[in-house]
């Protein structure tokens, strides 16, 4: 089974570390796909690192062998899993915007896909977001919803990225 996690920037960006390595346990073949924000959080060596595989950081970066890259990762994937979820890729996927890899790779795959939405409790919260989410929602896109819990504000509000075991059996139970 092969996951390819797609992650955003946001704090909660080294919680994935555990997943990928959680996911890796139990045999799954693992690709990372980072934003450029998602870079300023965590590296693509220690994500690497984590999959064993090669980290995907950009549209245009130039690779050994010749394959196309976002068509390549949509069709390797058997599940996609966008975490953190921030509320810039929800936008751009639910307006049907393809400006980096990841958001690429989102509208060219048949995989099933999975957000787990991290932000601010604000910005979870606005109607526009929760448009979006109800808009991705209604073209099958699933969620794994954000906790309430405290967040890198310094607010104890909703918006915290899910528990990374409830991420993984939720990958777990759509891999059956």
């Amino acid at each position: 089974m092969n996951i390819v996690i797609g992650m955003c920037g946001g704090i909660a960006c080294y919680k994935i570390c555990s997943i990928v390595g959680a996911l890796k346990k139990n045999n799954f073949e693992v690709d990372v796909i980072m934003t450029k924000n998602a870079t300023e959080f965590i590296t693509p060596l220690t994500m690497r690192s984590l999959s064993n595989n090669p980290v995907v950081t950009d549209m245009f970066h130039e690779t050994d062998n010749f394959d196309i890259k976002h068509i390549s990762l949509a069709q390797k994937a058997d599940i996609l899993l966008v975490a953190p979820a921030t509320a810039n890729i929800i936008g751009k996927v639910a307006n049907g915007i393809a400006d980096d890899m990841l958001s690429t790779v989102i509208m060219a795959t048949k995989a099933k896909v999975i957000f787990a939405p991290a932000m601010n409790n604000n910005m979870y919260q606005n109607q526009i977001v929760q448009d979006n989410i109800q808009k991705l929602k209604n073209y099958g896109y699933e969620f794994i919803e954000p906790q309430i819990g405290h967040l890198a504000c310094g607010t104890e509000a909703i918006g915290k990225l899910a528990d990374t075991k409830i991420i993984v059996e939720k990958i777990m139970e759509v891999s059956k």
